[in-house]
């Protein structure tokens, strides 16, 4: 005997992953932006965790090479850890971490480092 699901549990079903990928995020109103809310929920955490998956994937096929160079913390916080934390914690609309890069090196300024002209 199959069971089709009915249009009510589907829904259901909607309605907890959307509240699961926005409840992790401590600040949830970081941006008061709708718009950029919107985007962040349909686009870009889907692509987030495309990209955890992804680079948990390649950290695991790279594991025998940054054992032997003892780069395994690196390597797990680069490939998984950021993009998880990217998909996970960030906040909703806040596309601040996805700019800069943590480390030494930015991709991008600021908006307040911007030159006056």
């Amino acid at each position: 005997m199959k069971i089709k699901p009915s249009i009510k549990s589907r829904v259901l079903v909607i309605i907890c992953v959307l509240a699961l990928v926005t409840a992790g995020s401590p600040r949830c109103f970081a941006s008061d932006n709708p718009a950029a809310m919107a985007v962040d929920a349909i686009l870009i955490r889907p692509v987030c965790l495309v990209t955890t998956v992804v680079g948990s994937a390649i950290f695991v096929i790279s594991l025998p090479v940054a054992a032997t160079s003892k780069s395994v913390h690196r390597a797990a916080r680069a490939l998984v850890v950021k993009p998880a934390e990217a998909t996970f914690t960030r906040p909703l609309g806040d596309f601040e971490d996805l700019v800069y890069y943590s480390g030494e090196v930015r991709l991008a300024k600021p908006p307040h480092e911007h030159r006056r002209g």
